[in-house]
């Protein structure tokens, strides 16, 4: 079954690199407005990853030296991003940062002149807010993986803030943080909602936007199939170095004691740290709030299309969380209990897969035989699947693995195998691996701006592009009320799968 499951990823995957490759006009090469967005495209993701793995130190240092109230929720505050639908984030950095947001008013107020949150300073500044978090987290546990006793042996001696840096800090910060930059440039690669909310016209247009553009716009088939198999390249080749520069954290042995930070004790070293976490949160925080606000007010303007895209979003969940259960559990099972390396490496093309390069390849290929527009849904679902598989697998493989050499023997003993062992054995022990999977997956295909822009029409939508449709209408208040309505769909999926997985867990 893993193996199946396997051949059937690659299929779907090689099935859309094939259409897109028949479909490409290489003869023709790029013209002037491609060279610029496959510039963009590389520009926008490095500041992006610079910016916020430069940001991240501190935040990331503040944290580690830090014990106090809320640390605990502000640490987990960190991984909500990740699971926040990006249109809505949009919408939130908008209401703040746009040209009629809040920062803009009180510029106003005082008689400085307004910014403009489009073009590539928003790109980069939306990037910032996703990927920050992101950041944050895999610096602070490189800092948790330093030993204790290397902490009270710098006290011990009396170095100074700046000499525990160099000798303690620094070395695990060059291990952690080429890799962390590296896969925040991978993610922001492949990014299409950005840059098409925020996007400023021909200067601010990524390789995702141009292959929307030329697909959308101009139905040139064969362009959009030449910027896709560029897309794969860049994408790829970023996503292979990325996993190059990630090295495994070992900053030498310890005694697992509580990370107890004697340096930093002064007063403006205490002032700083508090002014840093306070800043950070108020950068996370803020925009989400301001959606809040602003959506509950516009919760009364929305049209009733918004409730059947909400229904049609709830279904694409669904469909995806039940695509990725046939895929990931074979696949986590056959690498858990066979070692078979090859077969999550498979799962891992879904990282450097772009899925417009996946819908655009399928377009292709369903366009001679019916409407694709009649298949917008499953295909986006099937599409959020392929994207989730990745995580999912890292998620269940470890879980699967531990149950097996647990109990494995004893289930071949008892001649326990095949659908009997699985729901007896495995299952049981692994439901909040797979609820926390399962809620990921619901959540992510939720809020997905992606594959369904490119095969819905007026009557096959989903919330996410409802919502940008509203926008685009300027009913910002209508567009935020469908946001609010968004986020909760999105925060609620994951809570009810997590909960549900956690509640029903085999000790």
């Amino acid at each position: 079954m893993g193996v199946s499951a396997a051949a059937l990823v690659v299929a779907l995957i090689l099935g859309a690199l094939i259409a897109v490759m028949s479909r490409a006009e290489v003869g023709g090469g790029f013209v002037a407005s491609d060279w610029a967005a496959l510039r963009f495209t590389v520009w926008q993701a490095f500041l992006s990853a610079l910016f916020s793995v430069l940001l991240a130190i501190p935040v990331a240092r503040a944290l580690a030296r830090r014990r106090f109230f809320g640390r605990g929720a502000l640490v987990t505050l960190l991984g909500a991003p990740f699971i926040l639908p990006v249109i809505v984030a949009v919408l939130g950095l908008l209401t703040v940062f746009g040209r009629s947001g809040w920062l803009n008013i009180v510029l106003e107020a005082v008689g400085l002149p307004t910014v403009s949150i489009y073009g590539l300073h928003g790109v980069v500044l939306a990037h910032v807010f996703f990927n920050l978090p992101l950041a944050t987290r895999l610096i602070l546990q490189g800092w948790q993986a330093v030993p204790a006793e290397r902490f009270r042996l710098v006290a011990q001696i009396r170095m100074t803030p700046w000499a525990v840096f160099r000798a303690v800090e620094w070395p695990m910060l060059r291990q952690i943080v080429p890799g962390a930059a590296a896969l925040v440039f991978v993610i922001c690669l492949t990014s299409f909602a950005v840059a098409l909310t925020l996007g400023g016209g021909p200067r601010a247009t990524t390789l995702e936007l141009a292959i929307f553009q030329a697909f959308r716009f101009d139905f040139d088939l064969g362009r959009a199939a030449l910027l896709s198999l560029v897309q794969l390249v860049v994408a790829g080749g970023a996503a292979i170095a990325a996993l190059w520069l990630i090295p495994a954290v070992s900053t030498g042995g310890g005694q697992d004691r509580p990370h107890m930070r004697w340096d930093g004790k002064g007063l403006w070293q205490r002032g700083l740290d508090a002014l840093i976490i306070l800043l950070a949160a108020i950068f996370l925080l803020l925009p989400l709030c301001a959606l809040v606000l602003r959506g509950v007010i516009g919760i009364g303007q929305m049209p009733a299309s918004v409730w059947s895209a909400a229904a049609a979003s709830l279904s694409v969940a669904v469909i995806s969380v039940v695509t990725m259960l046939v895929l990931a559990l074979p696949m986590a099972g056959w690498v858990a209990s066979k070692r078979a390396g090859g077969v999550e490496a498979i799962g891992l093309l879904g990282i450097s897969a772009s899925p417009l390069m996946i819908g655009t390849g399928w377009f292709i290929v369903i366009n001679p035989v019916m409407n694709p527009a009649d298949l917008a849904l499953p295909v986006t679902a099937l599409v959020n699947a392929l994207m989730a598989l990745p995580f999912c697998l890292r998620i269940l493989v470890p879980r699967i693995r531990e149950t097996v050499q647990d109990y494995g023997r004893l289930s071949q003993s008892l001649r326990i195998e095949g659908w009997p062992l699985w729901r007896w054995v495995i299952l049981p022990r692994c439901t909040p691996q797979l609820g926390f999977a399962t809620g990921l997956t619901a959540a992510l295909s939720a809020g997905d701006l992606g594959v369904i822009a490119l095969f819905a029409n007026e009557q096959r939508t989903t919330l996410p592009l409802q919502m940008y449709r509203l926008m685009g209408a300027y009913r910002m208040e209508a567009a935020a009320g469908a946001a609010l309505l968004l986020l909760i769909m999105a925060l609620g999926l994951f809570w009810v799968c997590d909960a549900l997985g956690r509640r029903y867990a085999t000790a």
